[in-house]
């Protein structure tokens, strides 16, 4: 994604922010890992929206990923300290980033998203997929139930009975087989995903910042809640199979490197 002009730039590990025309584009850069979700992409994407929180020149979030993976889920480490207990499961609300974003949040998921990396953009305020891209949900693969606030989120974006099925069935979906969800704002070609998400962005960031943040919260509030809901369902869910056996068993057969 280009910017004209483009202003500075600031670098937390994997994650890059940039400014242009009040618009933070957030990028995730994590080429041989695919953008998996390890301890450095999470620090990285909370610094980046703590910036932006405290920026009083920024009125619209782009969040993009690379061309051909927008965010492949939780990291092989990170399971692995999930399964020792050295995470809590609690710690994997990432998508709240998003949704507590003081400003709307445009997600060009132009590349592949799997599991946990998909939930984060379906939190976003605005998401455009890919025609060609795949989108999956696949925490039963790996023996878990559903994190990071996926169960509700994949039915308020996919619709119930969508959201439901891929959760139950991990089947992965090109971006043009949701384009009739309820919750996705754009389905086009690869490489309209980025240009379309940076003109919806600038247009957004054109209105009066006080009114964005105060619509932003109106909106954001049912949401946030509902959220925080399925978060805690899913924490007892979660205390429960990361006690079974099978878990580390499936996570070594089915996680996809």
């Amino acid at each position: 994604m280009t910017s004209e002009p483009q202003e500075r730039e600031i670098r937390h590990g994997p994650v890059r922010l940039s400014r242009d025309r009040g618009v933070a584009i957030v990028s995730m850069e994590d080429g041989p890992a695919k953008n998996a979700l390890d301890e450095n992409m999470v620090e990285g994407l909370e610094r980046a929206f703590a910036a932006i929180g405290t920026a009083s020149d920024i009125n619209a979030v782009v969040l993009r990923g690379l061309p051909e993976v927008f965010c492949s889920g939780a990291s092989r480490s990170l399971l692995g300290a999930l399964l020792a207990g050295d995470v809590n499961v609690s710690e994997l609300g990432l998508p709240r980033l998003l949704l507590c974003c003081p400003v709307p949040v445009v997600a060009a998921i132009r590349g592949n998203a799997v599991g946990g990396g998909f939930a984060l953009g379906l939190a976003a305020d605005v998401m455009i997929l890919s025609e060609r891209a795949r989108y999956g949900l696949n925490f039963m693969d790996l023996g878990l139930t559903p994190g990071m606030g996926a169960t509700w989120l994949a039915r308020e974006r996919l619709g119930d009975f969508v959201g439901d099925e891929l959760l139950y069935s991990t089947e992965y979906r090109r971006g043009r087989d949701l384009r009739s969800a309820p919750g996705v704002n754009h389905v086009v070609s690869s490489d309209r995903v980025e240009p379309l998400a940076l003109d919806i962005a600038r247009r957004i960031a054109e209105k009066p910042r006080n009114a964005l943040i105060l619509l932003k919260r109106n909106q954001t509030e049912p949401r946030l809640r509902a959220f925080d809901k399925a978060r805690e369902n899913e924490m007892r869910m979660h205390r429960d199979r990361l006690a079974s056996q099978d878990t580390a068993r499936l996570i070594a057969r089915n996680f996809l490197e």
